[in-house]
């Protein structure tokens, strides 16, 4: 089942050729259905929620709280209001870290980071400790890049007061053992902060099942508008938490002296929100949903092992973590014996085939894997086999080009 035809932007032209989209653990592109959503929202329903009482204002409102019950459903959160909408899972990250991290972690106290996470869920942890003096430590994976459990019963101990982790590395496409996390994690009396940005757009995500303290994501990683996104957090930590951002619509009551906060999410929702986006970010959750998710993984991993079984027939190209296809979603990254990775993303793009080359935001990572780039390719339901045999080809191509191979 081919699902191109509803993404416009799939059609285009690059340097001469059908453009081959695997760029989309950085961003996916958008469907019909999203794009319909956000120009029907600002053509009939734009206004500001929470601020009139006329019936545009209204639908309005309707729309901003009908999304957030979307994200509530897709998350699985036991009710809406542990859904706060964000730009992005960056800001989602920063709001937990400041908020919750800021307050509730203290001098001698200890959080505890994968070496492969993302800068997002690395940088604002490494200022939280840094103001808090508390102690930053990393769990760090085996040679097949998987973390296993000894390795993360050790490094969370009594001390530990916050655990941050991606569901799946945007690195190494490998899926982490979150319920050995979370057991531990909460054996000790921490709460566990999830990064979803790269298992989202691949698999059920339900927090509840996971039993994790907080889940963050970002819309443009599901086929929704940039600048949309979400934080899950259990509710009676959102309530004991401090606002991350003041201004209007967050306010219970203002003095000239003395303000009160409204309960969680508006609490944490400062300002004009991005209605016309979060339209959006419904609009793909449905989209997702009306294709399944047994047919989006079944299609996906078809995917993923095809590449992976035809990346191995070339000795130059270096795979990093486990090289098989299971319990790895959407990613892989790689390099092809001493070529540049900017190199290898120049040639592919010159035949029509958009990669990702760079550290990735997860320099840590590249430093423990000893090297300092990579190229990435990057799966999303609308991809075909097709897809992945230009992209082998290619390979092919940047052999030729720099003398490896014919």
């Amino acid at each position: 089942m081919s699902l191109m035809s509803d993404f416009p932007i799939l059609g285009a032209d690059e340097n001469g050729k059908r453009l081959v989209y695997l760029d989309n653990a950085a961003t996916t592109q958008h469907p019909l259905q999203v794009l319909d959503a956000v120009r029907n929202y600002y053509t009939c329903d734009n206004a500001n929620p929470h601020r009139g009482v006329y019936e545009l204002a209204r639908k309005a409102t309707d729309i901003h709280e009908q999304a957030r019950a979307t994200v509530a459903r897709f998350l699985n959160a036991s009710r809406p209001e542990e859904i706060i909408f964000t730009q992005n899972t960056t800001e989602a990250l920063n709001l937990v870290a400041s908020s919750y991290g800021m307050k509730y972690v203290g001098e001698g106290d200890e959080i505890v980071i994968s070496v492969s996470e993302h800068h997002s869920n690395l940088v604002p942890w490494q200022r939280v400790a840094g103001a808090r003096k508390a102690k930053l430590k990393y769990l760090y994976p085996g040679e097949d890049g998987r973390y296993t459990g000894e390795a993360i019963n050790e490094i969370i101990t009594e001390k530990t007061k916050v655990v941050a982790i991606a569901q799946v590395s945007n690195v190494l496409g490998l899926v982490n053992p979150i319920d050995k996390v979370v057991r531990r994690a909460h054996e000790v009396g921490a709460v566990v902060v999830l990064d979803c940005a790269q298992s989202t757009p691949h698999m059920k995500v339900d927090v509840q099942a996971l039993d994790v303290d907080f889940a963050a994501f970002s819309g443009h990683k599901i086929y929704a508008p940039m600048g949309t996104g979400a934080l899950y957090g259990r509710y009676d930590l959102l309530e004991k938490m401090p606002p991350y951002m003041s201004g209007g619509d967050m306010i219970n009551q203002v003095h000239e002296y003395k303000t009160t906060f409204a309960k969680p999410p508006r609490k944490f929702e400062a300002g004009t929100r991005n209605v016309g986006g979060e339209a959006g970010l419904a609009a793909a959750i449905d989209y997702i949903e009306s294709i399944g998710w047994e047919t989006i993984e079944s299609t996906e991993d078809r995917l993923m092992k095809l590449a992976l079984d035809g990346m191995r027939e070339f000795p130059e190209v270096k795979i990093y973590g486990d090289d098989s296809s299971a319990g790895r979603k959407g990613v892989i990254s790689f390099n092809i014996g001493d070529v540049h990775p900017h190199d290898v993303a120049s040639i592919m793009d010159a035949n029509g085939v958009a990669i990702r080359a760079g550290h990735h935001c997860a320099q840590p990572l590249m430093d423990f894997l000893k090297i300092n780039s990579c190229c990435r390719v990057s799966f999303a339901l609308y991809n075909t086999e097709d897809d992945v045999k230009i992209f082998l080809d290619s390979i092919m191509k940047v052999r030729s080009w720099m003398g490896l191979g014919s």
